[in-house]
């Protein structure tokens, strides 16, 4: 099911015993484009501490109560190390976080192997992808990334929003929103808000077709000209996206379907 990563924010997070607080934004792989982490503010339970949450600890949402079950307990989130959100996460603190709930870890800079499992995933093609380019890489004798000491692809959403998105031949916009697949926790689009220059309008890009992001100036730049963009399906915010729409998007763009 697709979801609006807005209208997931505030969700309750619910553990076995307890509720646990309420989603404040999403931590996710600039690459992959597949959410990593959730951030929960916990609230006065817990002294008003910010947890992650990875998406393999979800279960299926509860949208009539607007709360997100998890297979944890509250005894494991007051246990669990204490990790600071307002800076970036360093892999050792990714590591303790993982073992300390035996979850898979995702080691993006040393090599690790990316299994669907590790994202909550049944199956997806960007996770495909990625595989098929590391095993590119092993053929080409290519030299492994370095080591950091955080992975720089960890993106928080509440800053991403709001970034300005420039086609080749100048502005379209600015991301209002995300759009996510909820059983995969894949990043499908972003919502663009295209303000004076197409009055009205909102669209949908998906972040494959970023060439570019500037992180400096907040900056992402797409494939595509403006032409294309503007004669593009129209998109209606109050309406599910179904097949039938995203096969005439990509079929417009003439870019290749992330479901073949």
């Amino acid at each position: 099911m697709f979801r609006s990563i807005k209208d997931i924010q505030g969700y309750k997070i619910v553990a076995e015993d307890g509720e646990l607080g309420k989603v404040a934004e999403f931590y996710f792989d600039d690459e992959l484009w597949l959410v990593r982490y959730l951030v929960v503010e916990t609230g006065s339970w817990l002294l008003e501490r910010k947890v992650l949450i990875a998406p393999v600890a979800l279960k299926q949402p509860n949208d009539e109560a607007q709360a997100l079950p998890v297979k944890l307990t509250t005894e494991q989130v007051k246990y669990s190390p204490d990790i600071e959100t307002d800076q970036p996460v360093s892999r050792q603190h990714e590591i303790a976080l993982h073992e300390h709930y035996a979850w898979p870890y995702i080691d993006r800079l040393g090599g690790g192997l990316f299994q669907e499992e590790n994202f909550g995933m049944r199956s997806d093609s960007v996770v495909e992808m990625i595989r098929a380019n590391e095993q590119s890489v092993k053929l080409n004798g290519e030299p492994e990334p370095q080591k950091q000491a955080y992975d720089p692809h960890l993106q928080s959403s509440k800053e991403i929003i709001g970034y300005h998105i420039h086609a080749h031949d100048g502005k379209i916009g600015h991301v209002e929103d995300f759009i996510l697949n909820d059983d995969t926790w894949a990043i499908r689009y972003m919502i663009v808000d295209t303000g004076s220059w197409l009055p009205g309008r909102k669209v949908l890009i998906s972040p494959f077709w970023i060439n570019d992001i500037e992180w400096a100036g907040s900056i992402a730049h797409v494939d595509l000209i403006q032409e294309t963009i503007k004669n593009s399906p129209e998109y209606d915010p109050s309406e599910p996206i179904q097949r039938d729409y995203e096969n005439k998007l990509f079929e417009h763009y003439d870019w290749p379907k992330y479901w073949l």
